[in-house]
């Protein structure tokens, strides 16, 4: 299991993950997950650092409580949408932001990044 980082709020990380699970299709639409107690044990924190991740996912429109049901992955595919093109943008973002101050230009980036992904396809066949 991963560790957390310290530098970062513990609820943030834990949030991070379960929006990645949910973007990658590791975690379904509909998708019930584990109680905040059960969550808890499987990290080892707190159930109100967990109550607090959960919390952020439900007010982003990741997650859905259903009262006396539990807690699941929101089943508005527009929504899950939006935050996986947010989180793409995210990445791209932060890739950009490294590679100009390395000092390279937007053609450089593009040529890198279109070798990196021909050479990833022909490893792929």
């Amino acid at each position: 299991m991963e560790e957390f980082n310290a530098s970062r709020p513990i609820y943030l990380q834990l949030a991070d993950r379960i929006h990645r699970q949910v973007i990658s299709g590791e975690l379904k639409a509909g998708e019930k997950l584990p109680s905040i107690r059960d969550m808890g044990i499987k990290y080892n924190m707190n159930p109100n650092t967990v109550q607090r991740t959960y919390s952020e996912l439900e007010r982003e429109g990741i997650l859905e409580t259903k009262r006396g049901q539990g807690t699941f992955v929101s089943e508005r595919q527009d929504r899950l949408v939006q935050q996986r093109d947010k989180l793409k943008r995210e990445q791209i973002e932060q890739f950009v932001i490294v590679m100009h101050e390395l000092g390279f230009t937007a053609a450089e980036i593009l040529t890198g990044l279109t070798d990196y992904l021909n050479n990833v396809k022909k490893g792929d066949e």
